[in-house]
């Protein structure tokens, strides 16, 4: 057999098996039923994915001499003997491109396992896309010549070179628009329930406020959650402060939080079908930490007492799984709200509270207790706004409203629900240009109705893996396109610092992106505890993932552990695809794992560990002197390391 002949019949041979039927079967254009609350509809049962082959592999080798350069991949055949699935040839999308169709896995799943293949460039899930509309509330979009500012709710629409710290709540409006059974509690002055763009949105509520001179509307706490009104004549606060219009704060954060959406008319809620629960806690002057902690506790249905003084319940039919604070005051954490944020916490409610504004000092209190998620003020650019107080207590920041101009209406405030009585209530309007909305206090409700939406998809998320999921999906700050002036952030000093760049250390992991949020909590959530951060050398190591979950509706279907770096200090001992892994450490060093875990619809979460191998105690000989083989041992992983009284709260 000549050599000619014999290359000639390996090609025909490797054509025959790439190819199988050329044609393939018939491509269904039907699309696979929507499976709510998955992003871009991926169907556990039915996968789709686009495959681009190695322009060098045998299957495109094989298919160029048999077509003599006319190239159409249609490789199911092949591959379905290689992976042992049935695989139905798609479109041709390139001359080394193609769709492929399977039956009983996710897309996802199927991606992986063709991208795991040697004549595979890459494969990714064909994922479906969907209009990019945005709702009919006209106030929403920009340009806009009828109102101020001209730029509208820029804060929710996807981030743009102008608008960098904008949220991108209609990016998760396309994962979610919301579930009417999730309620945010904002715990504040009350609420005007005669808004029209908070009609059907809120739910009954309670007046905390016990003593009348703060309440303001001549009686005590009772079941009208009502805001009558928070101004104050001059001197009434303090001596020294200004007389003070009342602000109507609780409607503003309640529209920022779940205005009514798409129905027509003004704005844009971010938590679009979220419910809110107004609870009255602040009136004339503030309020009181008493009648605060009193809100949270019934706020999340710890509790039906609502009495001061006497015994008096009244049942909270909906509890709410996030409670808004854009309130506080200066100060460390006191012990009464470090113990009832624990209370919370444990009750899977997620306290989200405004950093404050006072220009670059620290953070508020209760936004510096551990548990609560404290959030700093930007500006449009991405910086830190002037007045946000900073500090390494804040997790995560969120538009605050800024005006830019020295001079003229303010250009990028946050656009919001308000009245317009500056005492009593009068008409119904919103913020604009001439009365912007700026604050930390209109940050903190961005995040809130953010968690909102996270729980409408997954129910089953703990407070800290609501925080985990911010802040690892959070974008990073900017470094550049504020001020000239304009430097990085630096810890709070007592010295007030205005706009500067922020770091992970002063304004939390990063910018909110609530549709990046939204994804996360969609994910499953790796997670895994170790029975000790610092083995010493020879000792085993047990790593438990029994911490993971997966998304509402799903199961975890698998585990995978990998040692990314320090592989000469440790090695797995056993399986590495279960729940459990047993690290056995052999030399001083820092070793990193890493576990992967995917779920019941091919979704993968990962979280990352580093340990610390130290050599073990010096023996009493020889003045406890190592021997020459720790010594060396010790040097090679160095080398490696190497290469209450009372105090009154105010609006925030």
């Amino acid at each position: 057999m000549t050599a000619r002949f014999f290359k000639t019949g390996l090609l025909l041979v490797l054509t025959i098996l790439a190819l199988g039927s050329l044609p393939g079967a018939a491509w269904s254009e039907r699309s696979p039923v929507p499976q709510a609350g998955v992003p871009n509809s991926e169907h556990a049962g039915d996968a789709r994915v686009i495959v681009k082959y190695k322009a060098d592999s045998v299957l495109m080798r094989a298919l160029s001499v048999s077509s003599q350069g006319n190239t159409r991949p249609q490789h199911a055949a092949a591959l379905s003997q290689r992976l042992r699935l049935p695989l139905t040839n798609g479109r041709v999308l390139g001359s080394r491109t193609q769709g492929l169709r399977a039956t009983g896995l996710s897309s996802s799943q199927l991606a992986a396992q063709l991208a795991g293949l040697p004549d595979v460039e890459w494969a990714v899930p064909d994922q479906r896309r969907r209009i990019a509309a945005l709702t009919n509330d006209p106030f929403l979009v920009g340009g806009q010549t009828t109102i101020t500012p001209a730029v509208g709710q820029w804060y929710l629409r996807a981030p743009d070179n102008i608008a960098v710290s904008a949220i991108n709540a209609v990016g998760a409006w396309d994962l979610t628009t919301g579930s009417p059974g999730t309620t945010v509690a904002v715990l504040d002055t009350g609420v005007r329930f005669d808004h029209p763009d908070l009609a059907g949105k809120l739910h009954a509520g309670y007046d905390f406020v016990h003593d009348s001179p703060t309440a303001n509307d001549n009686d005590g706490r009772d079941a009208d959650a009502s805001d009558p009104g928070d101004w104050s004549n001059a001197g009434e606060c303090g001596v020294g402060e200004p007389a003070r219009d009342s602000s109507w704060h609780g409607t503003q954060v309640a529209g920022l939080i779940a205005a009514a959406t798409n129905d027509g008319i003004g704005m844009a809620g971010v938590g679009r079908n979220v419910m809110v629960l107004p609870v009255r806690v602040l009136g004339r002057c503030g309020g009181f930490d008493s009648d605060i902690i009193a809100a949270m506790r019934w706020a999340a249905g710890l509790t039906s007492d609502v009495g001061f003084g006497a015994v008096v319940t009244k049942v909270n039919d909906h509890p709410a799984r996030v409670i808004n604070l854009s309130l506080g005051s200066g100060g460390s954490c006191p012990a009464s709200y470090r113990d009832v944020i624990a209370e919370l916490t444990l009750a899977r409610v997620a306290v989200v509270a405004s950093a404050g504004n006072d220009n670059g000092l620290a953070v508020n209190s209760p936004a510096n207790c551990a548990g609560a998620i404290a959030v700093a003020g930007l500006r449009h650019v991405g910086s830190k706004v002037g007045y946000s107080a900073v500090g390494p207590e804040v997790s995560i920041a969120a538009p605050a409203g800024n005006c830019v101009n020295i001079g003229g209406p303010c250009l990028f405030p946050l656009l919001t629900s308000i009245n317009t009585g500056t005492t009593t209530p009068l008409a119904n309007s919103y913020s604009d240009s001439a009365d912007p909305s700026l604050g930390t206090s209109f940050s903190a409700p961005l995040v809130a109705g953010t968690v909102g939406l996270m729980l409408s998809v997954n129910p089953a998320l703990t407070s800290d893996r609501i925080k985990v999921a911010l802040q690892s999906s959070a974008r990073s700050f900017p470094t550049s396109g504020g001020e000239s002036n304009a430097t990085a952030c630096r810890a709070p000093d007592g010295v007030p610092q205005l706009e500067c760049y922020c770091t992970a250390t002063t304004c939390g992991a990063g910018m909110l992106d609530a549709a990046g949020a939204v994804t996360k909590a969609l994910n499953p959530f790796a997670g895994f505890s170790a029975s000790t951060t610092t083995p010493t050398v020879g000792s085993v190591l047990v790593l438990d993932a029994s911490s993971s979950a997966a998304s509402v509706g799903q199961a975890i279907a698998g585990y995978q552990w990998t040692i990314t770096a320090g592989a000469s200090s440790a090695s797995f001992s056993g399986a590495t695809n279960t729940i459990t892994a047993t690290l056995n450490t052999t030399a001083p060093g820092i070793v990193t794992v890493l576990l992967s875990v995917t779920d019941s619809l091919g979704r993968v979460s990962l979280s990352s560990t580093s340990f610390t191998v130290v050599a073990p105690p010096a023996s009493g000989s020889g003045g406890g002197a190592l021997g020459w083989g720790w010594l060396l041992a010790l040097a090679a992983g160095v080398v490696g390391i190497g290469v209450k009284q009372v105090r009154r709260a105010r609006p925030g």
